[in-house]
């Protein structure tokens, strides 16, 4: 039963960043200036909910960093 108290503490930081990620990463894709890649801004909003630390491919591959000048 200890091995699983300590998997346990090891396991709640990871829960919690993912978690948190996901929560910043779907403001994120809902800011009004925001543009996304590859996927419309629901599609983004879905894989996010469903699939662990997805938030780690919206983040690096689904944000569009293109600056526009006005």
């Amino acid at each position: 039963m200890s091995e699983f108290y300590d998997l346990l503490l090891i396991a709640i930081p990871f829960v919690l960043l993912d978690i948190v990620m996901r929560i910043v990463s779907i403001l994120d894709i809902y800011k009004q200036e925001r543009a996304v890649k590859g996927l419309s801004k629901l599609g983004w909003t879905l894989v996010v909910l469903i699939i662990n630390f997805a938030w780690i491919v919206y983040f690096l591959g689904g944000r569009d960093y293109a600056t526009f000048d006005d």
